[in-house]
């Protein structure tokens, strides 16, 4: 009863937005417009006037259709809670699907003049296709909920691997700063002990000084005490004692030492003290030109205490973050070089397989790679203990009179060069030339186990440290 006393759909129609009228506004013209919809048409026009006709309107607020919001809510209120399968327009079953509003419609509706021009097809024939559709669209959301929830879990790790990471940097820098603090104590201690011993001796050598003194004071005191005692006597007495007293009163009385460097010295224990210290300190402290990077590591390698020092070992559990090679067992220099000339010289010690070289910033760390210069690698290897190649493509076996266990690398980013050099008698082992477009990274891959036996490290040596002042 309530569907057959309802406007037609079409007179429940905003003609501006063509949806189900939203708080409608009467205008001096007789036509009605959602109100939302008028006033942005006014806004766009820039001048009050009706959509439809162009009629001026009068100022003010247009009043609000009651009766057409009611009929319109009423509408809307039927069409959710109404019976799903007929239409509340026309009371007749949705037997079509309009593919144009999505939206399934009765026989009447498609004649209307809204579905009219409308490409529109069986429910029966339509349900299938949007159900794939659906299906589909499904599936997507299912595969990006499976990512959110992997990726979910890898940053919960990458969290907890932060905290365990910043724990471990925290005791190796407590560490180290224990071992500058031992040494600072050494020093200090050392230093005290020999100033303690010049204060010492230079003691003794007053005390003995002072004793020496004391006895030439004590005697002279006699002597003077026993003149003035002569001179008071009668004069026979005093001529009859002349010679001894003549004798006791000259000057035998050596004057008092100079003493020399007596004082403590000031300037050779206070002189320069912190660079005395800091110069002394070059004895402990090391410096490598390059810094491995443990966060492209592949989860197999481990380091020295300063992140100089590489090798396989056993697989621990890491986060899988972008910057980390995966595909090989190898691992970045901390510092990347976009212009210049670098150096630095790998121990290679006495393994049977590894790589080193330089890698551009851009190589692919997640999927399997050749090492040569076409996917961003110029390294030379050992293969099987005995046979040096240059990873060129194809690569190029190299003939060494001796097998090197120091290799200096020298990157000329500018010139596009690589040269590999035999540390021992800088023999030139390989060069590369190419040209360089991005940031270039150290490169070292370890050999891998070897009958249950760690692989050789690779290790960037130290340079000499020296204090110089000009």
């Amino acid at each position: 009863m309530a569907a057959t006393s309802s406007p037609p759909e079409e007179d429940l129609l905003c003609p501006q937005c063509s949806g189900i009228y939203c708080l409608p506004v009467l205008l001096k013209c007789g036509h009605n417009i959602c109100r939302v919809c008028l006033q942005k048409f006014w806004e766009w026009k820039g001048c009050r006037e009706c959509p439809v006709c162009g009629t001026a309107s009068v100022p003010g607020r247009p009043p609000i259709n009651l009766a057409l919001k009611i009929a319109a809510d009423q509408y809307q209120a039927q069409r959710a809670s109404g019976n799903r399968e007929v239409c509340v327009l026309h009371n007749e079953k949705l037997k079509i699907f309009c593919q144009n509003d999505e939206e399934p419609i009765c026989l009447v509706c498609q004649t209307s003049k809204r579905h009219k021009v409308h490409e529109c097809c069986p429910v029966e024939e339509a349900a299938p296709q949007k159900k794939a559709e659906i299906s589909t669209m499904l599936e997507s959301l299912r595969k990006k909920l499976r990512l959110l929830n992997k990726t979910k879990e890898q940053w919960e790790e990458t969290k907890h691997y932060i905290k365990t990471q910043a724990y471990q940097s925290e005791s190796e820098i407590k560490e180290e700063f224990k071992k500058l603090h031992l040494f600072l104590w050494e020093e200090e201690k050392s230093r005290l002990k020999v100033l303690k011993q010049e204060e010492e001796i230079k003691n003794q050598v007053m005390c003995e000084k002072l004793e020496t003194i004391e006895d030439q004071i004590k005697t002279l005191s006699s002597t003077i005490s026993d003149i003035e005692s002569a001179l008071g006597q009668r004069d026979l007495a005093f001529l009859q004692d002349y010679k001894q007293t003549k004798k006791r009163a000259k000057d035998n009385v050596r004057e008092p030492e100079c003493i020399r460097d007596i004082l403590i010295n000031s300037a050779k224990h206070l002189g320069l003290l912190k660079f005395g210290i800091w110069k002394k300190m070059v004895s402990i402290v090391k410096y490598v030109p390059i810094t491995l990077d443990p966060n492209t590591a592949q989860s197999n390698l481990k380091f020295s205490e300063e992140l100089t020092c590489v090798q396989y070992s056993n697989k621990q559990l890491l986060p899988d973050n972008p910057e980390r090679c995966t595909s090989r067992v190898c691992v970045l220099g901390a510092i990347g070089f976009m212009s210049g000339k670098h150096s630095w010289t790998v121990d290679v010690g006495q393994g049977k397989d590894w790589y080193i070289g330089v890698a551009q910033e851009s190589i692919k760390r997640k999927s399997t790679v050749f090492l040569n210069p076409s996917e961003g690698f110029w390294v030379i290897g050992l293969c099987n203990g005995d046979t040096f190649w240059a990873q060129t493509s194809p690569r190029t076996k190299l003939t060494l009179r001796q097998k090197p266990t120091r290799i200096t690398i020298k990157l000329d980013y500018d010139k596009g060069k690589v040269v590999f050099i035999s540390a021992a008698d800088l023999t030139p082992i390989h060069t590369f030339n190419d040209r360089f477009s991005e940031r270039i990274f150290p490169f070292f891959s370890p050999g891998l186990y070897n009958e249950e036996k760690n692989s050789s490290p690779l290790t960037i040596c130290p340079l000499t440290v020296t204090v110089d002042v000009q």
